[in-house]
């Protein structure tokens, strides 16, 4: 029945500061879309929507707060590349480079947060998974 992911909503305080710091740390494409001029991050097939919390005509989870999501982004870059370049813009690495399981098997992972507190993870799989 499901093929996929469309897009994830993340819940923030600072919705500029947010969209600009995925922009420069992970180079998402920032787009503003709809009637209300949201704000949304682009990469491959996929988006992020920003949310500020409080926005009203917005449906979302029965919790909005900042920094409750753990999302897990892939990468075909090499990890010790992805991580220096992160620490490059000031961002802590708080686990990692550690293996992990994901939905196709093993793979490689570092762990850091964006500035609402949510975790984030990079991950890269063998090249019998590209």
């Amino acid at each position: 029945m499901l093929i996929g992911i469309d897009h994830i909503v993340l819940n923030c305080k600072d919705v500029e500061y947010t969209a600009d710091w995925y922009e420069r740390v992970l180079g998402l494409k920032r787009e503003v879309f709809g009637p209300e001029s949201r704000i949304a991050l682009k990469f491959g097939n996929q988006k992020i929507n920003l949310r500020p919390i409080g926005a009203k005509n917005w449906i979302t989870s029965k919790n909005e707060s900042e920094g409750s999501v753990d999302i897990c982004f892939i990468t075909r870059e090499d990890l010790s590349l992805v991580k220096a370049r992160i620490e490059d813009d000031g961002v802590e690495i708080i686990q990692g480079p550690v293996e992990k399981i994901g939905s196709l098997g093993l793979m490689m992972s570092i762990y850091f947060r964006d500035p609402e507190g949510s975790l984030l993870e990079i991950s890269t799989y063998n090249e019998n998974h590209n």
